[in-house]
């Protein structure tokens, strides 16, 4: 039997056309793809579309559409971009699939019987674009009172109800992963960052059910 390989591009965000970006990296990774296959890989190559958040919502809103509309008529176009670059993908995915959801339900289920989820309250700078909140040191001042992210994109204070993982709970069983298996972080070159980050204190991660699609 072959010696699996699986690669994936980021799945992208529908919420406008697709552009040289997507096309970019789409390539870099059918380019990878067909070089493992040549070796002989089993191959499994995927791409898609992620069609939940706010930036979908806020998208559809503008369009005068519905989220399910918009996500039906803008993943075609990405799907269409990949077809005509050749691009030899596996699975094209997207997140309104039923698999997707009943594999994201799973997923939740197996964190829930775990005790690894709990609700608490989130609050801090929060950029629609970036999908990321950011803390009071990370953001600047812009023209007219705005704050702006480390990237330069529009942040709220926002206050939210949300899901959280107890990452915390994992970070001595990593630190002994990673010492028993010395080949586990790739490329050797970021072995001691990673570990240091890890040291550090891994903080608990602050997660939703519209990330599993519920």
């Amino acid at each position: 039997m072959a010696e699996p390989y699986y690669i994936t591009t980021a799945i992208s965000y529908p919420n406008g056309d697709p552009h040289i970006g997507h096309a970019y990296e789409a390539i870099a990774a059918d380019v990878m793809a067909r070089f493992r296959r040549a070796q002989g890989r089993d191959v499994r190559f995927q791409t898609g579309t992620d069609e939940h958040g706010l930036k979908m919502a806020q998208a559809a809103r503008t369009a005068n559409l519905s989220p399910a509309d918009l996500a039906a008529k803008m993943s075609y176009k990405f799907k269409l971009m990949c077809d005509t670059l050749d691009i030899s993908y596996d699975r094209f995915i997207r997140t309104t699939d039923a698999d997707h959801t009943s594999a994201s339900q799973a997923i939740w289920k197996a964190m829930a019987d775990k005790d690894d989820l709990y609700l608490d309250r989130y609050e801090g700078w929060y950029s629609v674009r970036d999908e990321a909140f950011y803390d009071a040191d990370e953001v600047t001042d812009g023209e007219g009172g705005a704050k702006l992210s480390p990237q330069g994109t529009p942040v709220e204070w926002t206050a939210e109800e949300s899901w959280f993982f107890r990452l915390s709970n994992y970070q001595q069983p990593l630190l002994d992963h990673i010492a028993a298996n010395p080949d586990f972080i790739q490329p050797v070159s970021r072995r001691n960052e990673v570990l240091r980050f890890v040291e550090g204190g891994l903080k608990d991660l602050s997660i939703s059910r519209t990330s599993f699609d519920w």
